[in-house]
């Protein structure tokens, strides 16, 4: 069971090994110094206010670290539209942290992803190199310079102008695994904003190995403690305050004073969320508790809080890795609350899937197979079919196309 456990934490080998074959591409060094992106990238937020774009210094160190990097790259968007990004410093004063109690006021870094207006510009920082730092030494990852994680290219133009139509587009937050930083599912974020979504990353403060704030401040794991010492409590905890943390950000998103310029491109009505781990199973309870949710996805992660009795009635899906996420698998508590899903539901597991599959890690090496591209496509059609109202075949049965998953209700 502590196996289970750790691994719905985002703490497993999964994430490990998909990690050490990205890096086995990346050269032994890297001869550059990122450090006025990095400044630039976490000074530049201010409270409730959008971060601005990167200086002209440190896209010319960042162009340097990406082309030392190689094939350090996220795939490209499938979908239509340019995408554009901006990072927000939300605080909430209502509550202090959970996992740093002498810390008053609860803090967030939100990424947000959304169709832009045509034109060039800068391409964002994949993390800052602190938190590159901080993810390496985290998973116990040597020999491979922090620039070169943080400089990984990807395909979302800082501070892009948003596209689209007054309240037309549907808003999909996504929460990480325990451990990882917001970056970890940036390809399925830039995927879904090419789509016409705009898509809200959130960096549980204290939950990664580490988060860059504003003023040069850097927040550490301070919660990895509590989750080594009792985990089940630990998750319990942890998901109770992923979904205030959702509802705050939805809050600012969605209030009458939106904390981004764009916000009034969005459709109140059509919220979804989706998260890997400890992320995933927030979501549920994140649906029960705000009816702004309106469909969910769990990739991989242990339901540490458990279904009412009553059930869930909104759109679900569960989609994890085989053996360990079948039914019957060592993961109990999917069939438990499985039959506490009363709405469209469906449950997929990736044959030959591991614990990092659903994150950005494997599509950053030539050796990873296909799996994060099945996780964008089956996360992407969910969101259609129950945000958007779209027929989706792909999510009525086996598919042709992705033979390695497998429907099991």
């Amino acid at each position: 069971m502590r196996s289970t456990i750790t691994r719905a934490a985002g703490l497993a080998g999964g994430v490990t090994a998909s990690l050490l074959a990205l890096l086995t591409t990346v050269p032994a060094r890297a001869e550059t110094t990122n450090a006025a992106r990095t400044g630039a990238t976490a000074a530049s937020a201010a409270t409730s206010t959008v971060a601005t774009s990167t200086a002209a210094a440190s896209t010319a160190a960042a162009s340097t670290v990406r082309a030392e990097a190689g094939s350090m790259a996220l795939p490209a968007p499938t979908g239509p539209r340019p995408v554009g990004t901006v990072s927000l410093h939300l605080v909430d004063r209502g509550r202090p942290d959970p996992w740093v109690p002498t810390e008053k006021a609860r803090e967030l870094m939100v990424s947000l992803w959304y169709p832009a207006a045509k034109g060039g510009g800068a391409t964002a920082a994949y993390m800052t190199v602190e938190e590159a730092k901080a993810l390496l030494e985290g998973q116990k990852v040597t020999g491979t310079p922090a620039e070169a994680v943080s400089g990984i290219r990807t395909h979302a133009v800082t501070g892009a102008r948003p596209a689209g139509r007054r309240g037309t587009l549907p808003l999909v937050v996504l929460s990480p695994g325990f451990t990882m930083p917001r970056s970890s599912l940036t390809a399925l974020a830039e995927e879904l904003a090419s789509r016409g979504y705009v898509v809200a990353g959130i960096d549980h403060v204290h939950e990664s190995f580490g988060t860059s704030l504003p003023g040069g401040r850097f927040a550490d794991c301070a919660a990895c403690e509590e989750q080594e010492s009792d985990g089940w409590k630990f998750g319990d905890k942890a998901i109770r305050s992923r979904q205030a943390d959702v509802s705050f950000v939805l809050d600012h998103l969605l209030g009458r004073h939106p904390a981004w310029k764009g916000a009034r491109l969005v459709d109140r009505s059509r919220v979804g969320m989706a998260g890997h781990s400890l992320g995933g199973a927030s979501a549920p309870w994140t649906m029960l508790k705000d009816p702004r949710v309106r469909a969910g996805v769990n990739m991989d992660g242990t339901f540490f809080v458990p279904l009412p009795e009553q059930g869930l009635k909104r759109p679900f899906m569960l989609m994890g890795a085989g053996e360990v996420h079948e039914p019957g698998g060592e993961d109990f508590t999917w069939d438990r609350d499985w039959a506490r899903t009363t709405g469209w539901k469906r449950w997929i597991t990736l044959e030959g899937g591991d614990h990092g599959s659903f994150t950005d890690y494997p599509l950053m090496t030539k050796q990873s197979g296909r799996e994060p591209e099945i996780t964008r496509a089956y996360v992407a059609a969910f969101m259609d079919r129950n945000l958007r109202g779209e027929d989706e075949p792909l999510l009525d049965g086996p598919s042709g196309t992705f033979p390695e998953i497998r429907f099991w209700h």
